[in-house]
């Protein structure tokens, strides 16, 4: 698990291309799509490729890079 602020996101270890993900990165918070693991070696990364879907809160909808810090948890898959 990793730690954002004083809670800790459920399921982190399992973020694998394709998981939906709740993001905020200074933007609102919106759904987005990992591009890539968060599994780096023998430990993880410190930023994530991700597919954000900005455009619920008015933005476009971009591929790039946020810091897990700014993930605000992972998606149950449908």
């Amino acid at each position: 698990m990793i730690v954002r602020g004083s809670k800790m996101i459920d399921k982190f270890e399992t973020i694998k291309k394709g998981t939906p993900l709740r993001v905020n990165n200074g933007i609102g918070e919106c759904n987005a799509y990992a591009m890539e693991s968060i599994k780096q070696g023998r430990g993880f990364k410190n930023t994530l490729l991700i597919d954000i879907k900005a455009s619920e809160i008015g933005f476009y909808d971009e591929i790039g890079s946020i810091y897990v810090k700014d993930i605000v948890r992972v998606k149950e898959e449908a």
